[in-house]
């Protein structure tokens, strides 16, 4: 149960829940539940039954797939304001999980069961157009890593990664295996594309770091 006084807490990071009618307001006091999931844990993973579908109010969870050989490959990352689509689809299609979800950051969500939400769907518009925002939001992004995937060098979606991560730091915290798990690649290609940046003077491969030295031409990888 969701007390008044976490509801406003709720209601700000919730979009859904601002202007909601007075009887879905109620309805989701008496049904949601809070819950907090510390980074490394795994909500999901692909086989699951789906009991109950996560609302973030804070921190950030990865959805990925892992083929025969070991190798993962990063599909998105929802956070503050956002939900799952896989989990959506589970609840909705009555499935098991096809994918797997891990806490990247300390999460605090609210939590809806899986039949309560199924039925707020089929009763609430509200809910309904929540569920086809996630959808559009995330075949947009599926549908630009196909395209990386497809289309582009691995090392210019190496390029475009490091060029993302050091706009927040520089060092960048992140390993070769890591950069290899979010493309969907090998530590050993990884490798390969980072002494070759290195050769050039681009970037500074450090033991669990990487320096960028040379940003301008780090661009000029991307754009190839």
């Amino acid at each position: 149960m969701i007390t008044p006084a976490q509801f406003e807490h709720i209601r700000q990071a919730l979009p859904i829940l601002q202007g909601a009618p007075v009887d879905v307001v109620q309805e989701f006091q008496r049904t949601a539940f809070l819950a907090r999931l510390p980074a490394g844990k795994d909500v999901f993973v692909e086989g699951d039954r789906v009991d109950a579908i996560a609302l973030l109010i804070s921190g950030a969870v990865r959805v990925y797939k892992v083929g025969e050989t070991g190798r993962e490959i990063t599909l998105y990352r929802f956070g503050l304001g956002e939900s799952c689509i896989l989990t959506a689809n589970a609840i909705l299609a009555e499935q098991s999980f096809s994918a797997i979800a891990t806490v990247e950051q300390d999460v605090e969500a609210v939590m809806i069961p899986a039949s309560t939400f199924r039925s707020w769907v089929q009763r609430y518009e509200l809910w309904r157009t929540f569920v086809y925002g996630l959808l559009a939001q995330r075949l947009a992004s599926v549908m630009e890593l196909v395209e990386e995937v497809t289309f582009r060098r691995m090392d210019i979606r190496v390029a475009a990664l490091l060029l993302e991560r050091s706009q927040t730091q520089n060092p960048l915290s992140i390993t070769h295996q890591e950069i290899a798990a979010e493309l969907g690649s090998s530590r050993e290609v990884i490798s390969r594309i980072l002494e070759n940046f290195a050769a050039q003077g681009i970037v500074r491969v450090l033991r669990g770091s990487i320096v960028i030295l040379d940003r301008s031409r780090l661009e000029t990888q991307n754009q190839r």
